[in-house]
């Protein structure tokens, strides 16, 4: 048999310590996918490596994936970005060269 080390699998097991995932409270056996019910709470559950025990709570779907991706919900910083102006004068081949006024000549 091809079995992998155990360093090997043990390093695969502790990549997943701290992992976040979010449940929906709800009772009985209802729906358990997420966006089912976005405005359902959650509650969010850590990995420690053997169990998931929980870690925060949620009011809805929205707060729940603001906790499980946080970076994803950060603005980006960037520079203002200049607006467009598409009426300028230019002097692309597609512009009409313009013609002097009556008083210009």
């Amino acid at each position: 048999m091809d079995d992998e080390p155990l360093t090997e699998w043990a390093e695969r097991r502790d990549a997943k310590i701290g992992r976040l995932r979010a449940l929906p409270l709800l009772p009985g056996d209802g729906p358990r996918a997420g966006h089912v019910n976005p405005e359902a709470p959650r509650l969010i559950q850590r990995w420690n490596g053997h169990a998931w025990e929980p870690h925060a709570f949620a009011a809805n779907l929205a707060e729940a994936r603001r906790i499980l991706h946080p970076a994803a919900h950060e603005a980006p910083a960037q520079a203002p970005v200049p607006t467009p102006n598409p009426l300028r004068a230019g002097t692309g081949k597609h512009r009409k060269p313009q013609t002097p006024g009556p008083n210009e000549r």
